[in-house]
């Protein structure tokens, strides 16, 4: 119940703005302003009690506790590695990153590209931290995005040291410590610093900018790559281009043409020339390095510039310098580099009113085991449960590329928190998403989960380019005007996550979750005396005793006499709380217990409800599967939404997925006497009820 409590705080929480970039979440409710006025107060360094200077701050395996490479570890503030002790010197550059021992080359890559961005690294790493006499108390805090919303991440200034050097991220000159803090704040918010290694530039270019990433292998590149970089270009995306590595000799091996292998470039232009009577495409890169630029064709001094006008000379040349950046062709581009990187920026994250910007469309979710973790489509008969979201495209691009109309969108599906699951030894699911288009009989419907049948008839109008086990799955897509279906999922079924499905477009969209509404239709047994017939009425009187009136105990006893003579049916027999709750449905004297005409309605309820358990049972076998008893949930009158099937399977499910009968008539029944009760106090039918605490306890004591 807590747990649903903290869901729901959650969800007020964003309505109200918390988790944008000027209300960022303070993460594990630690506030920076607050604790640095305390810890200047107290005359002491702050020490970080959710990430403490332990080994389990550094790992759970190659960074264990039994792990050679951190014996000698010590933890030290950068107040004891030196004398003048800086947080930035100047301004952040490139050469402030170096890699320690751990394999989060990633991860800095993203970092030093970061550099090249100041509105976005001042977002990450804010203003006003220092190492200054009457401002430092050894508290430091950055600031990521993380699955839809920004969190403000405070920590200590205690670093893994070993032999004297700091053990992981470090600045080149030594005394310039931003990098080495914003790393420990990442380890934080992923659990250790060891579940960081290993990963994608692309991750890191997200949670520092809460953009969207996809990747273009040059291998076989988009027709339209030329127009969507330029377009990338006018929105501030950031943009990273590399060559592969055949062999790890081959990292940072420079080519004859001064290219450097398995090194992170930036791409930051793009440009049409008329040169010998044709349009030349180029591209402008950038090496961090700063120097080390390519030689080949329109390098700073080849002999392409003279043969252009002089306005285009001079727009594209203005300086000529071993600065490390440079023109090439794009057919070099595509020749020379493997990859490209685009992270496309959300519109808050960009204070540019001239930019052309993206129009962003986000929902979370999740998939449960049973429930709502349906699989791919190799999975037919679950497939449907998973979640299901409905996007309407209405505009088609302003700037279509290459005269191909339509309505362009990047979808990217990223999955929750799986790096701080791997202490426990869970790693990321497997994963994509497929898309469909709604038919017509469906347009304009939101209160609606489509079923199997629908799967089953009509193939999917698009998908993602294939399942991975990657933190984010993301494509881009040209569309027709429309309206279409889009159902994240993992590849097996039975797999629990959480997850966050995006749509950045060049038009508003309609975005949201297609799901079933809330709802009772059970039809009411309408039964008087005189429907009861004498030998149901002998029945009772043998049944009911003297009183003529049966109690749950006696209930649970007659029923259990019953089900376990049937072989159709699987059953452990009713519980006592079962048939409290069905007396508790019926008793209309508030008795506590059953008469005649109540005995008899619920003896038809409980036909009823073994019609629709048998009916149900695709395979016999006796009992139903957890996305059998969804069809036989909505069978039985009701219809509820993606949350509720979750609450049911884990509540009245066994651990292999499967319901019995006396769990599935509790179930039912539990339902029917929750949806009377709320109507019973809804007074004005609004839908909404209000509560005080004894009659919250003594409704959720029932």
């Amino acid at each position: 119940m807590s747990g649903i409590a903290a869901t729901l705080q959650h969800k007020r929480d964003l309505k109200s703005g918390i988790g944008t970039i000027s209300k960022a979440v303070r993460y594990l409710g630690q506030d920076y302003d607050t604790l640095r006025e305390e810890w200047l107060g107290y005359g002491r360094l702050f020490e970080d009690e959710t990430f403490p200077a332990t080994y389990s701050a550094l790992g759970f395996k190659d960074l264990g506790p039994s792990s050679p490479k951190v014996r000698g570890v010590t933890w030290m503030r950068p107040t004891e590695l030196t004398s003048n002790p800086r947080f930035i010197v100047e301004e952040a550059t490139r050469t402030d990153i170096c890699q320690g021992g751990l394999g989060d080359c990633w991860l800095l890559a993203a970092i030093a590209s970061l550099t090249l961005n100041k509105e976005v690294l001042a977002r990450v790493v804010p203003h006003g931290q220092s190492f200054e006499d009457g401002e430092y108390a050894g508290i430091f805090h950055f600031q990521f995005w993380q699955y839809g919303e920004w969190v403000d991440v405070v920590i200590d200034d205690r670093l893994p040291v070993k032999d004297g050097e700091l053990l992981f991220v470090h600045s080149a000159e030594g005394r310039e410590f931003w990098s080495a803090l914003l790393e420990k704040a990442y380890a934080k918010v992923n659990g250790c610093y060891e579940a960081l290694s290993g990963g994608s530039t692309t991750e890191g270019f997200e949670d520092f900018t809460g953009g969207i990433a996809e990747v273009h292998e040059l291998l076989k590149p988009s027709p339209n790559l030329f127009h969507i970089i330029q377009k990338a270009l006018r929105r501030g995306s950031l943009m990273g281009c590399s060559i592969d590595i055949t062999s790890s000799s081959d990292s940072e091996a420079v080519t004859s043409q001064k290219l450097v292998k398995g090194h992170a470039y930036s791409l930051t232009g793009a440009e049409q020339v008329e040169y010998r009577g044709d349009m030349e495409k180029l591209v402008r890169i950038r090496n961090p390095w700063g120097q080390v630029e390519w030689t080949g064709n329109w390098s700073d001094n080849s002999m392409q510039w003279r043969q252009i006008n002089d306005d285009d000379r001079e727009r594209l040349m203005s300086h000529r310098a071993e600065d490390g950046e440079f023109w090439m062709s794009f057919t070099d581009f595509l020749r020379h580099y493997s990859r490209l990187e685009i992270c496309n920026l959300t519109p808050d994250a960009l204070s540019d009113d001239s930019i052309t910007k993206w129009a962003l469309s986000m929902y979370n979710g999740n998939w449960r085991r049973g429930s709502t973790a349906g699989g791919c489509r190799n999975y037919p008969h679950t497939f449907w449960t998973n979640p299901q979201f409905v996007i309407k495209l209405d505009e088609e691009d302003d700037d279509p590329e290459d005269g191909e109309e339509g309505c362009s969108m990047v979808v990217g599906l990223i999955q929750k928190n799986r790096r701080k699951l791997r202490k426990v030894g869970e790693d990321m699911h497997t994963m994509g998403f497929a898309i469909y288009e709604v038919p017509e009989e469906f347009s304009g419907q939101r209160n609606i989960h489509l079923n199997k049948n629908f799967f089953l008839r009509h193939a999917a109008a698009a998908r993602s380019e294939t399942f991975v086990n990657l933190r984010e799955v993301c494509t881009r897509f040209l569309m027709p005007p429309g309206e279409y279906l889009i159902l994240p999922s993992t590849f097996e079924p039975n797999q629990n996550g959480d997850f966050c499905v995006r749509v950045f477009s060049e038009k508003q969209v309609e975005f949201q979750e297609l799901d079933d509404p809330v709802e009772c239709n059970v039809k009411q047994v309408d039964i008087d005396e005189d429907d009861v017939g004498e030998r149901f009425r002998s029945l009772f009187g043998q049944l009911a005793g003297e009183d003529s009136e049966i109690s749950a105990f006696e209930l649970k006893k007659i029923l259990n006499r019953v089900v376990t003579q049937r072989s159709d049916i699987k059953t452990s027999g009713f519980s006592l709380d079962t048939c409290r709750n069905m007396v508790n449905l019926l008793d209309k004297d508030g008795s506590g217990r059953l008469g005649l005409v109540e005995f008899k309605i619920l003896w038809t309820k409980i036909e009823n409800l073994l019609n629709i358990y048998r009916e149900k049972d695709v395979d016999k076998s006796g009992c139903m599967s957890s996305t059998e008893m969804r069809m036989a949930v909505e069978e039985a009158g009701f219809r509820l939404d993606n949350s509720l099937n979750q609450i049911l399977v884990a509540r009245y499910s066994d651990s292999d997925l499967t319901v019995d009968f006396d769990n599935f008539v509790s179930c039912l029944v539990r339902l029917e006497s929750m949806f009377k009760t709320f109507n019973a106090i809804d007074n004005d039918g609004s839908g909404t009820v209000e509560l005080n605490l004894i009659e919250w306890l003594n409704l959720t004591l029932v």
